[in-house]
């Protein structure tokens, strides 16, 4: 009679064909995560759950840091355009949290709006309330750069008397849901205002637990010189040491990201490089979206996981009858307790555990006997999930990011602005126009502007029929001091026609990339066409 039942089984257990991987995290979360939060009051405790615009969304930038640090001058700087409600000065200008995203028409949507709006992923905001709606909005404009990634500025966190007015909303408990979704935090500091005060240390003491996305810029670094930058530089390690309370070094960009000229540009081609490799982090996560979603979903699952031990056992340990109240006090006081019996029972890592202190703060507003006894079923599925559905969702990656890959991730503003001259570096990462680089479309060989030097060494060498082997050219490349690994590198690109010799071009051309290695740029992989002597052309 219900055989039909039993063939429906069978098909269910057959694996689920996913569109995509943002497809599959969809309906991973929806089929087995989600029923495992929601009988044992996840969202009550630790973060709402996920919609389907979390999974669609672009990838989000928050920037972080005290009033005056240059949080919204950067964004300016990364649009090369101003946006809907922006505002820049000295003082606490930023007073709201603003979202700015791509859109086809320019303009603002207020934080009461965005929060209901099903194709944005602000939705579970609105439980800070109105307080924190009337401070919240979305600026959209038309511009490149947010095709690709969705910028997120946030109010100047205030220092000295200032900190002491309460804003009246919970401003760490939006950091840190914002912390949870964005794939990159941007904290920003003034080279002038290295001090942090207590509201920024409980700023940054919600990102805890999101290091991995935690990027630091040191910004206006060009206000001072170079004897004072490394001062200030060491001060923000150790300022920073005392709050992340990480054994690691963090990774501090160093520069000055607005579009003024530099006050002390000693430090040019520090800055330049530095932005570089900033630009070259933000570029990345488009292409590493997906990855970063699935790593998110993996951490809220296990997360989910010890939640519905830690409550499971909270009901266990209630009586059915009579003193309720001063048992629920006890367990609450004996939480630690109760961390290290799960730990040992389930094999669970302690840092898979929510936050001690606060798990406690949050029970004693709950009623325990409306919890519920361990489910295993609900179990079973988040445990199939992590170790079967993920790992077909890990062998769809790579093809996901080599789709990516065929084109640049951001585009447009700041990224476009050097890549498409002088100014930027070419396909090796390397400073157009200088090393190796240098000559690049000139009429005149630029190995021959010091072609008198290099003949005359080469004349020293005694030449046989205008050639040097090997071991003779050796004993002058070495005195250079550079490894013989490099050494080998620069003599196999300057032997242009693969003799085992040096006539007199090819070894101007060694002379050359020596000089251009010996001044802190780098070798070429392949002799650029613009490097190859004349005589050698047809080669």
């Amino acid at each position: 009679m219900f055989s039909w039942m039993g063939k429906d089984d069978s098909r269910r257990k057959e694996p689920e064909v996913y569109k995509d991987v943002a497809d599959g995290l969809k309906k991973l979360y929806k089929q087995r995560l989600y029923p495992l939060e929601e009988h044992y009051r996840f969202h009550d405790f630790h973060s709402p759950a996920l919609d389907e615009a979390d999974f669609d969304a672009k990838p989000m930038i928050l920037l972080v840091g005290q009033y005056s640090t240059g949080k919204t001058t950067f964004i300016k700087y990364l649009l090369e355009s101003d946006f809907p409600g922006i505002r820049i000065g000295p003082e606490p200008t930023t007073d709201r949290f603003i979202a700015v995203m791509g859109s086809g028409q320019d303009g603002i949507i207020p934080g009461n709006a965005l929060v209901v709006d099903p194709k944005k992923q602000f939705r579970p905001l609105s439980k800070f309330g109105n307080a924190f709606l009337n401070r919240f909005q979305c600026s959209q404009l038309n511009n490149p750069v947010l095709n690709s990634i969705t910028i997120v500025d946030t109010p100047g966190i205030l220092s000295g008397e200032k900190q002491r007015i309460d804003r009246g909303y919970n401003f760490s408990g939006v950091l840190e849901w914002f912390a949870e979704r964005v794939d990159r935090i941007i904290l920003l500091f003034d080279a002038h205002k290295l001090d942090i005060s207590d509201e920024f240390r409980r700023a940054i003491e919600a990102l805890k637990g999101y290091d991995d996305k935690i990027r630091i810029v040191l910004n206006k670094a060009d206000m001072i010189n170079h004897q004072q930058l490394m001062r200030v530089y060491g001060a923000l390690m150790w300022s920073l040491g005392k709050v992340l309370h990480t054994p690691e070094v963090s990774r501090v960009y160093i520069g000055s990201f607005w579009d003024q000229p530099l006050h002390f540009d000693m430090n040019r081609r520090l800055f330049e490089l530095e932005e570089q490799d900033l630009f070259q982090d933000i570029q990345s996560l488009p292409r590493n979206a997906a990855l970063r979603k699935l790593n998110d979903l993996i951490k809220r699952a296990r997360l989910a996981k010890v939640h519905a031990y830690i409550i499971s056992s909270l009901k266990k340990e209630m009586p059915s009858m009579f003193g309720k109240d001063s048992k629920k006090k006890e367990l609450i006081n004996n939480l630690e307790d109760i961390y290290e019996k799960i730990e040992r029972e389930h094999n669970i890592s302690r840092g898979d555990f929510p936050d001690l202190k606060r798990m406690q703060e949050k029970l004693v507003h709950h009623d325990f006997t409306k919890f519920h006894q361990i489910k295993p079923k609900l179990l079973e599925n988040v445990d199939h999930m992590l170790t079967n559905d993920i790992a077909r969702l890990m062998q769809m990656i790579p093809h996901e990011e080599s789709m990516k890959q065929e084109t640049p991730s951001v585009q447009g503003g700041a990224f476009d602005g050097m890549n498409d001259s002088p100014f930027g570096l070419d396909e090796q990462r390397r400073w157009k126009g200088e090393g190796a680089d240098a000559g690049r479309g000139e009429e005149d060989w630029i190995v021959g502007r010091d072609r008198y030097e290099y003949d005359e060494k080469f004349q020293k060498l005694n030449p046989v029929n205008g050639k040097v082997s090997g071991a003779v050219a050796k004993q002058e490349m070495v005195k250079s001091k550079l490894p013989n690994s490099v050494l080998g590198k620069i003599w196999k690109l300057a032997d242009v026609d693969h003799d085992g010799q040096l006539d007199a071009d090819e070894y101007a051309l060694a002379q050359h990339l020596i000089k251009v290695k010996l001044d802190g740029h780098e070798i070429p992989n392949e002799l650029p066409d613009h490097l190859i002597p004349p005589s050698k052309k047809g080669i």
